[in-house]
């Protein structure tokens, strides 16, 4: 297993945006950088905001915000894998997933989308499915909700605490990735 070099948080860019259930990506690693106090800056090249500096007992991190919107987030994190030649398997994605309870961390090695977009363009531009994830679980209560309306949603009061939870416990589960492993980290967390 490679070494992550790049972390990436999905979300869609934009103030209508912000806590949402789709942005709890977005969320976590600007937890990261305040917490590493990096500061944030737009980057037009990697087609988002992106900042990087040494993270204590940690080296060098990298962190990247797409502003494609989730169905094009692939296209940054592609920019930046080809600007520095990264590997996919050293970039880790933290994104929401509806098949998992809300607030559930579930931290894998790869994967498939399943059924999420920004997953999909991501595998399309990276041309594998072999690549880290921390999934951060948004799942519905209830049945046949509408979808795209459920995600650009924010959590209701009863969701809350939950994902409160999740959101200050993932920066934990990577920052033990990035200390003693993937493998340790999942065994501790999952």
């Amino acid at each position: 297993m490679s070494e992550i070099n790049l972390i990436v948080g999905l979300g869609n860019p934009g103030d209508k945006y912000d806590q949402t259930r789709h942005n709890v990506g977005f969320e976590v690693v600007e937890r990261l950088a305040k917490n590493w106090q990096l500061d944030w800056k737009k980057n037009n090249r990697f087609k988002g905001y992106y900042c990087e500096g040494a993270a204590p007992n940690m080296g060098k991190v990298r962190l990247l915000k797409p502003l494609t919107y989730m169905n094009h987030s692939g296209q940054a994190v592609r920019a930046v894998c080809d600007w520095y030649k990264f590997s996919p398997e050293s970039v880790l994605i933290v994104y929401d997933d509806l098949d998992l309870p809300v607030g559930r961390l579930r931290l894998r090695l790869s994967g498939s989308a399943g059924g999420h977009n920004g997953m999909k363009s991501i595998i399309s531009h990276l041309g594998t499915e072999d690549f880290p994830r921390l999934r951060i679980g948004i799942q519905p209560s209830e049945k046949n909700v509408d979808t795209v309306r459920y995600v650009l949603g924010k959590f209701s009061p009863d969701q809350q605490p939950y994902i409160k939870q999740a959101l200050d416990t993932a920066p934990e589960v990577i920052e033990v990735g990035l200390k003693e492993g993937l493998q340790k980290a999942m065994s501790r967390y999952n």
